[in-house]
């Protein structure tokens, strides 16, 4: 069936798996203390692996004080990921004194991998093969159609999605994707007009063709993950991902927020100011991606060399103009950016940083950060991210 001849879908509102109110009950990345019995196998599994996958090896009795979980609890479950090859005896720690020594475990990290796709990208899409500690290991990419066509958009997919298939060398557990638009949780692509997708069950077209767990996402919600799990991130932070369009990720509480609309960060078509301003590609003037992305940025920069300053400065403040009241309303403790350091860092972060000051409660979020990620290929780890989560609940 081609993406054209995807059946139409419910309304957002009628999706089984929405929140029907803002303040619904949520799971949060990370475990970190044991619950009720009927939920408990589940959540300890999670936090043992959890626990070693951040930890690294450690002895069954230190992984029983580390989680609080029974010596018993801890040599089931453990026995279990072995058998299942999740987990794997690293050999005896060396140790002082009478006693025998103790069997460190840790995660396999090498026994599995993962698929990570990136289809934000202006010119390409770009994948790779991953291992479980979110390292690039292969990569490859194919040309982007140039005109919005879902059915070449997702072969073009497909073939990158096979051709890192045949060059991973362990069991896969997965695959990830980030995509540009607005995506549900359970990987229907509601919108995505780059692309040319509405509608369009991505996920489990995808994993039908490739008989492999399939998980897809916003690009930008990728990424925040990518920050949250091998970053530098607190548990409330905002991430924005400047390409060629802007969007942003959210993470509060050490959890992900999506929305009641699955469109949480979509601010790059927030009008900033009552100025008007150059004209976006919705049609509106005056939009944050009209002043923020990276094309439009090279363009100015390009026509106008001397007024590199001034353009710069004028782009951080209205950055800093659109999530000012992010920031207020959420209590973040900062604000990440994803996109080129020779335009972001410097002139633009430190305009921003002043508006953000400025248009916040003084005493308040004068601690509030802006500040340009460390990580390289931050769509495809967070896709290694999303796999890991949902695979064996580590994050």
């Amino acid at each position: 069936m081609s993406v054209s001849d995807e059946p139409r879908l419910p309304p957002s509102s009628e999706y089984a798996g929405g929140n029907t109110h803002a303040f619904g009950p949520g799971r949060h990345l990370r475990s970190r203390s044991k619950v009720l019995p009927e939920h408990a196998r589940g959540h300890n599994r999670a936090l043992v692996l959890q626990t070693l996958y951040h930890a690294g090896a450690m002895s069954r009795a230190d992984l029983s004080r580390e989680t609080g979980l029974t010596r018993v609890t801890i040599s089931d479950l453990v026995a279990e990921f072995i058998a299942d090859g999740i987990v794997i005896e690293m050999g005896v720690r060396e140790t002082v004194g009478p006693g025998k020594p103790p069997i460190l475990i840790d995660i396999d990290r090498v026994g599995h991998q993962i698929i990570g796709l990136d289809l934000s990208g202006p010119n390409a899409f770009v994948g790779a093969v991953l291992s479980l500690d979110g390292d690039v290991l292969e990569r490859r990419e194919v040309e982007r159609p140039e005109s919005a066509d879902g059915d070449a958009a997702y072969a073009a997919l497909l073939e990158l999605a096979r051709v890192l298939v045949a060059a991973s060398t362990q069991p896969l557990l997965g695959v990830g994707i980030g995509t540009p638009g607005v995506v549900r949780p359970d990987g229907v692509v509601l919108s995505s007009p780059n692309l040319g997708w509405t509608n369009f069950r991505l996920e489990a077209k995808l994993g039908a063709d490739l008989d492999l767990p399939v998980l897809a996402r916003n690009d930008a919600n990728a990424a925040v993950l990518a920050e949250y799990t091998f970053g530098d991130a607190k548990a409330d932070f905002m991430l924005i991902k400047i390409g060629r369009g802007v969007g942003a990720g959210l993470i509060t509480g050490s959890q992900p927020l999506l929305g009641s609309r699955f469109a949480a960060g979509e601010i790059g078509h927030v009008v900033v100011g009552t100025d008007g301003g150059p004209r976006c590609a919705c049609g509106k003037d005056g939009c944050l991606e009209a002043w923020l992305s990276v094309t439009r940025l090279r363009e100015a920069l390009a026509a106008d060399p001397a007024a590199r300053d001034e353009i710069l400065r004028d782009a951080g403040t209205r950055m800093a103009i659109a999530i000012a009241p992010i920031v207020a309303a959420l209590d973040l403790s900062e604000v990440v950016l994803s996109g080129p350091a020779d335009l972001l860092d410097g002139i633009l972060i430190d305009a921003a940083i002043e508006t953000l000051h400025a248009r916040t409660l003084e005493g308040v979020f004068e601690d509030a950060l802006i500040r340009l990620t460390h990580q390289d290929d931050i769509v495809l780890r967070g896709a290694a991210v999303m796999v890991l989560s949902s695979q064996l609940g580590v994050s």
